[in-house]
Parts: C-alpha cells; sequence; structure tokens
C-alpha cells in the first residue's frame, strides 16, 4: 500500500496530540502469532452491503499484516457496548466499529478513550466523543445525487418517495436533509414523500405501497439504502409499474450501495441509478488507519493518495471522506453530477468473487 501524506513523530509527541489516541506500548504490543492485535465489530449481517463489508475484513487484515477479533453487534447499541468490553479484555491495540446510532455510542467511546484504545468508525460519524479517524463517504452528497438524477428525470415536476433509513443514525439524517435540501433549492415543484423505515426493508415496502396506493402519479424513488431493494421492486411488480424506462408507467429508482444485485438491476432497466457506497475500501482504510494508529502516525486534513479528501469535521475529529459515485446505465452527467456505467470494472460491486 502506498504511504500517503502525514505527519510522522515520537512515540511522546504522539501522547501529546489530540488526533491520535493509541500511544505508550501500544506499537509493540501483539497477537500470540507476532502481528498487531486489532478488533472489529461488524454492525449487522442482514444485507448484501454489509455481507460485502464482512467478506473483505479479513482479507485487507492480511494484507497488512494485522490479527483480527470480530464480533457482530447486529444493529443493537447494546450488544456494541458488550463486544467492546470483550474486546479490552482481548487485549486488542485497536478497534473498528459502525456504530449505527451515533449518539449512544458516546459513553463506549470515552472509555476506549481513556484505555489508550484507539477507534476508527466506518460508515458512520460518532456525534460527540473522539476517534483515531472516520471513514466514510459523503453521505450528504449520496441525497444530492439522488436528487439530481431524480429531478432531472422528471424534468422538475412530479412526486416522488424517499424510503429513509434511521434518523438516529448522522447516516440517515445526512442523506435526508441533503436530498431535501436539494429539491428545494433545485426542483421546487418536485413534491417529497418522506418516509422513516429504521433502515427495515418491510417497513419500507409497507409505506410504499401505501403512497402509490395514494398517490398514482408517483414517478420517482429515493431508497437510502440497497435494504428496500427487494421489497420496492416487488410493490411496483404487484402495482404493474415494474416496467422498463421506455414505458410511460415507468418509476424513476435510485438506491444507494452499490451491491451487485444493483448493478444487475440497472441493466436490465429495473432501477435506473444507484451510489456506489466503498464497501471494499471501508474495510481497507477501517484497518489501514488502526494499524497507522498503532504505528503511532497521525494525519491532518488535505487530499489523499485514494481519491478523497480528510476534512476536519470538529475538533478533534478527522473524516477521510471516500469516493462514491453516481452510477447509471449511461454513465451520463445529470444535473451537473457525472455518473459512471453500471458495468464498469472499477466498481467494487462487479469485482466480488
Amino acid at each position: 500500500m502506498r504511504a500517503r501524506t502525514l505527519l510522522s513523530s515520537t512515540a511522546s509527541a504522539v501522547c501529546a496530540t489530540v488526533l491520535l489516541s493509541a500511544c505508550g506500548g501500544a506499537a509493540t504490543s501483539a497477537s500470540s502469532d507476532g502481528k498487531p492485535l486489532v478488533g472489529v465489530d461488524y454492525p449487522r449481517s442482514d444485507t448484501d452491503f454489509w455481507n460485502s463489508y464482512i467478506k473483505y475484513t479479513p482479507e485487507y487484515a492480511k494484507e497488512l499484516g494485522l490479527s483480527l477479533k470480530t464480533t457482530n453487534s447486529q444493529n443493537d447499541v447494546a450488544k456494541l457496548t458488550a463486544n467492546a468490553q470483550t474486546f479490552i479484555s482481548q487485549g486488542v491495540k485497536g478497534l473498528a466499529m459502525a456504530p449505527q446510532d451515533t449518539a449512544a455510542i458516546a459513553p463506549t467511546l470515552a472509555q476506549l478513550e481513556a484505555k489508550k484504545i484507539p477507534v476508527v468508525t466506518v460508515d458512520t460519524r460518532p456525534d460527540t466523543g473522539k476517534v483515531y479517524m472516520v471513514v466514510r463517504a459523503d453521505n450528504r452528497a449520496y441525497g444530492e445525487k439522488a436528487c439530481q438524477y431524480l429531478g432531472t428525470k422528471l424534468g422538475g415536476k412530479g412526486k416522488v418517495v424517499m424510503l429513509q433509513g434511521d434518523l438516529s443514525s448522522i447516516n440517515g439524517r445526512d442523506r435526508t436533509e441533503a436530498f431535501n435540501d436539494c429539491m428545494k433549492k433545485n426542483f421546487p415543484d418536485i413534491k417529497v414523500f418522506g418516509e422513516a423505515t429504521n433502515w427495515d426493508g418491510a417497513v419500507a415496502a409497507q409505506k410504499l405501497q401505501t403512497d402509490l396506493t395514494a398517490h398514482t402519479d408517483i414517478k420517482g424513488i429515493y431508497m437510502q439504502s440497497s435494504f428496500a431493494l427487494s421489497g420496492t421492486l416487488q410493490v411496483l411488480k404487484q402495482k404493474g409499474l415494474l416496467v422498463g424506462p421506455e414505458d410511460k408507467k415507468h418509476v424513476f429508482v435510485v438506491s444507494n450501495d452499490g451491491i451487485p444485485e444493483e448493478l444487475k438491476d440497472i441493466a436490465a432497466g429495473q432501477i435506473d441509478a444507484t451510489v456506489s457506497q466503498p464497501a471494499d475500501l471501508y474495510a481497507k482504510y477501517a484497518l489501514y488507519y488502526l494499524k497507522a494508529a498503532i504505528d503511532g502516525k497521525t494525519f491532518k486534513p488535505g487530499k489523499t493518495d485514494h481519491d478523497s479528501t480528510i476534512v476536519q469535521v470538529r475538533e478533534g475529529l478527522l473524516e477521510d471522506q471516500l469516493s462514491a459515485p453516481l452510477v447509471t446505465a449511461d454513465g451520463g452527467t445529470y444535473g451537473g453530477v457525472t455518473s459512471v456505467k453500471s458495468d464498469d470494472k472499477s466498481l467494487w460491486g462487479n469485482n466480488l468473487g
């Protein structure tokens, strides 16, 4: 892996910086096989996106020379807290997690900081508290890209349904607020029906069916994650609306994740676009930053060597915002947003074995 621009420092300087919580003897501690021991908590295993992340994690741990312990908190912050205690007892020297409730994780982060165990959060950013690095794409950009695509396809008029995630999550809030803000600013004649779903596919399908029954002229759907993909297609099929984009009954659908099924559905004309959230790079750079923390490195805002930007989101908290392109069938530009074709081999969803 290529080295990125960083500020190297001595162990004493590292202990002094607010950007690094791993210091003292962390760099020399290792598992029984001589490799630094790190923990990764998987947030859930009931979606294709997170199952892909789970697949990539041990591959990159091996590549980076890390020994790995894993748990699964199953979208439950209480389980995540308990899993963190397990990792502490196992002697991990760094911990990656993806807290779905970004407010409730604060006490656990404080405990890990007190024990000098550096934390990298993946996909989500804690509302309060310090972590070594946040590895995440720009979730506001997700909502804006979906808005620009749908607004362009609908010619600035009509009705759309937004199947939201969980608003207790920074991701759900960012995607929702950005989509709404973009619509109000750029497409004021489009009415948005926002539906809270708590990242639950069954809830999303039920609310979509209700909306399509009450408003037969709905022409667009924004799913904030692929959790709603199967149910959305089923509802559209039941309503006789699962038709190609050349048919006047077609409902334009934008998803968010970039899983293989979405890419296939775009090629088949069943959905129209997605935003490819980088499951592979989430795993890669979560572990990269844990190793960097153990090695006594620190970072500052700026461009990276992997097409991303590190930003300071608040005092003492940095976020590496990874690239997440809009994906369409034609690779066109919509509302100033460029896209890549669904069969592009650079997309992680086209490279799963």
